[in-house]
């Protein structure tokens, strides 16, 4: 497996080893003690989640308040473009973001450690999107930040999204 670095430290692309031949491929999409090595954490992934979403969807971006949730998310149909934002008010790259395509093709996944928002556009016709969360979700606890906040000035590739009532109405990071 290949560890890439990006702009936010604490997030990581990984792009798996892929065997394949002429009947499919076979992948290795989770083993704790090589991921937890890999990524340098100790943390346990206590939930898994899929999505499907169509295209122009926007999902985010989200978080939790109390009990932050690590995320390492993946695509296992359609594309994505997928984004992290640091809000960690003590964090050096504290209103930073990283954007990066995870796809069926590339089979790429995305390490988001606890406290980022999180969030995603669908690229494809259809995507099933799917996550690992290193802690349970509380509603109570949901924040979400606004897609199109200005100071963070993500550059999504798409100026009209589809979105949900709650992603229409989050905060900017000002607000948070």
């Amino acid at each position: 497996m290949q560890v890439i670095e990006t702009e936010i430290p604490d997030v990581k692309i990984i792009n798996p080893k892929v065997f394949g031949d002429q009947r499919g491929f076979f992948l290795e999409t989770y083993e704790q003690k090589r991921y937890q090595e890999m990524l340098n954490i100790n943390l346990t992934f206590v939930q898994d989640n899929h999505s499907r979403s169509q295209k122009n969807v926007l999902r985010g971006l989200h978080f939790q308040k109390e009990n932050p949730q690590g995320k390492l998310v993946r695509v296992v149909r359609g594309e994505v473009f997928d984004v992290a934002v640091d809000i960690r008010k003590d964090s050096s790259t504290y209103g930073k973001w990283v954007g990066v395509i995870l796809s069926e093709d590339n089979k790429s996944q995305l390490w988001i450690p606890p406290g980022l928002a999180h969030g995603f556009l669908v690229l494809s016709d259809i995507a099933d999107f799917e996550y690992k969360c290193t802690n349970y979700y509380d509603p109570n606890s949901e924040g979400c930040l606004l897609w199109n906040d200005p100071t963070i000035n993500i550059n999504w590739p798409i100026t009209t999204p589809i979105l949900s009532d709650k992603d229409r109405l989050g905060k900017t990071l000002q607000e948070l």
